[in-house]
Parts: structure tokens; C-alpha cells; sequence
């Protein structure tokens, strides 16, 4: 299986967050994981970077694990990347950057990461 190209925004190195069990159950589905959260640290093979890295080709997927407040600092790195759909897990729902997505053509899911990849919709 060809593994889709991920971010995953607001990543944590607790295994009790759902951003941690996302990194990890992506890595077991044979995905290509970028994770960025506050706090550096491993969660498997993939590391936290604490900065966002420079451009990711053929980026996929972003899955968002920040507050919509603290998505604004990435709003235009996001939409740089020029991924193919946002997923805003829930609590992470945001208005204005659905319709920047939107507006470039990106589509932005509400849904729950944990749950597209245990039903085979990811």
C-alpha cells in the first residue's frame, strides 16, 4: 500500500493524547508522517519537530490537533503545502481556514482521523 503523505498539527509525545494514537496508527497503516506539536519529542519512529519543516511535497493530508486560535500561526504555511484535504478533528473546527482551504481548492473534512482510518476511509 502507498502510504499517504500527512502532517499532523499539534502533535503530542503523551501516547494518552489523540493526536499521539493518530501519529502512531497512521505509522501502523503504512503512512508518511511529519508530526509538529510544542514539545519535541519521539512518538514511534517519527519525531516532533517543534517548527513547522520546510515544504513537503505531495503532501496529502493535514490533521489538525490545535484550538482553531492556535491554528492562525500556520494558516499560510498550511495552505503553502497545498494538500489535498484538511481534516479538522473535532475541537479543532475552524471556520475561516475551512474557507481559505476551500477558496484554493483544498477540502476540509470534519471528521475524526482515529475513525477514517479504523473504517477504511482515510
Amino acid at each position: 500500500m502507498d502510504g499517504k503523505k500527512t502532517l499532523v498539527l499539534g502533535a503530542s509525545p503523551k501516547s494518552d493524547r489523540y493526536s499521539n494514537m493518530a501519529v502512531r496508527f497512521l505509522r501502523d497503516k503504512g503512512h508518511d508522517v511529519t508530526a509538529v506539536g510544542n514539545r519535541g519529542g519521539m512518538i514511534g519512529d517519527v519525531e516532533i519537530a517543534t517548527t513547522a519543516p520546510d515544504a513537503i511535497s505531495d503532501l496529502d493530508t493535514v490533521t489538525l490537533y490545535l484550538n482553531p486560535e492556535n491554528q492562525k500561526p500556520f494558516y499560510e504555511y498550511i495552505l503553502a503545502q497545498h494538500p489535498k484535504r484538511i481534516i479538522f478533528n473535532p475541537g479543532t473546527e475552524n471556520e475561516e481556514l475551512q474557507k481559505l482551504a476551500e477558496a484554493q481548492g483544498i477540502a476540509a473534512w470534519e471528521a475524526c482521523t482515529l475513525v477514517l482510518l479504523r473504517t477504511g476511509n482515510f
